[in-house]
């Protein structure tokens, strides 16, 4: 049995970034870009107005001095000749300003008898309100590095220099498959001896919530034939396979087994931690194949534990990505020397609150709790106000 700090390094070690894809631009939210952009246009393209009002040359306006109107310009329009000395137009946000003029003044700022113009802007100064050819970003420039997140305020830059395909890092195909004689489905009615059928259910909720969308279900009994078919099936295409249930060592427990006679080659198995002590670890070529035990809470710390860090760099995010923090204890807590102990939390402000029904089996106090405390193997006694790792869910 291993710490869980040699177990994470393990995982660490044996996943790495997939390949990349090009994907449309509207579809790339949460994807994370494989390649440097640089820009192939200015942006602006032009000098714009960033103004309704009217445009003229800086040198030739004064609050005394009458300008000639001699046209306007909306966004779209293409600028005319003008060869009018004194003169502006009418110019609405975003049109293109005339390469004659340099300065927009706001319509709140003049007075307009006519076809005369006189500015009434005492602030007035050469170029206000236009914006400059190539002031976000000029043609040929660094745009976004590869490794960037795309957010929506990502996507809006790259539509703006007129971007609408990426490449980014592929998100991974994941397999689960769901062990037990005694588990139904939920929505029907409950037979004698049976208990409904949650981690699926929590694991496609987790692998959904961080953008990833080709996942396989499988349910089987627990039988080393049937799980020995639905693993060879899964082995063919899948980045990684998560199986819950039947990974201790009873009798009724096949998974070790019928991964061993798939030649899927175990890492490890059996962690020193509370709950998820079976968790199980293998590979085959380049296929990741999880364990998880079969209890629901056990099983969903596990996840966020190992496998959720393990997908952030599949998917190429960041190493700095992470949601661990130190909070403060709410209140004293003791445990056993010898495990970590992973405990359902509630996190306030600066301090988080450790949770009734810390149970394997329980996932009620899953469903209150906004993040997973970690308290160190080699202690038992821990002070309210202590500070303690904590893991922030989504």
């Amino acid at each position: 049995m291993i710490s869980v700090k040699e177990a994470k390094q393990i995982v660490n070690e044996h996943c790495h970034q997939l390949g990349a894809i090009h994907i449309d631009l509207y579809k790339a939210t949460g994807f994370v870009l494989a390649e440097d952009i640089y820009a192939q246009h200015d942006s602006p393209p032009f000098n714009q107005s960033a103004m309704d009002g009217y445009a003229y040359s800086f040198s030739e306006g004064s609050p005394t001095k009458e300008l000639l109107i001699i046209g306007e310009m909306a966004a779209g329009d293409l600028p005319k000749n003008i060869s009018v000395n004194n003169s502006a137009i009418r110019i609405f946000t975003g049109a293109q300003v005339p390469p004659e003029f340099d300065t927009v003044v706001m319509q709140e700022k003049v007075e307009v008898t006519g076809d005369k113009l006189v500015i009434k802007d005492e602030a007035e100064k050469k170029g206000m309100n236009v914006r400059l050819k190539g002031s976000q970003i000029a043609k040929g420039s660094l745009a976004l590095k590869s490794g960037t997140i795309i957010k929506p305020g990502t996507s809006g830059f790259l539509a703006s220099i007129g971007i609408d395909q990426v490449k980014v890092t592929r998100r991974p195909k994941i397999s689960i498959i769901s062990t037990g004689n005694e588990l139904m489905a939920p929505g029907k009615d409950l037979d004698p001896g049976k208990v409904y059928e949650c981690n699926t259910y929590s694991l496609n909720a987790a692998l959904t919530e961080y953008g990833i969308e080709q996942i396989a279900i499988y349910k089987v009994l627990d039988n080393q034939k049937d799980i020995e078919s639905a693993v060879s099936k899964c082995l063919q295409d899948s980045d990684v396979i998560i199986l819950s249930g039947g990974v201790s060592v009873g009798d009724y427990d096949f998974v070790s087994r019928a991964l061993e006679t798939c030649g899927v080659k175990c890492l490890f198995h059996k962690v020193k931690q509370k709950p998820g002590k079976p968790l199980y670890f293998g590979k085959k070529d380049d296929t990741l194949v999880f364990g998880l035990p079969g209890n629901p809470a056990a099983l969903l710390t596990c996840f966020y534990e190992y496998i959720a860090p393990m997908l952030f760099k599949m998917m190429g995010y960041p190493s700095e990505q992470t949601d661990k923090i130190q909070l403060k204890l709410s209140a004293p807590y003791v445990k056993k020397e010898g495990l970590t102990h992973f405990l359902k939390g509630k996190a306030n402000g600066g301090e988080v609150t450790i949770l009734n029904a810390q149970e394997s089996y329980l996932m009620s106090s899953f469903a209150m709790a906004n993040c997973i405390v970690q308290l160190d193997e080699s202690r038992s006694n821990f002070e309210k106000g202590e500070l303690v790792e904590v893991q922030l869910l989504h």
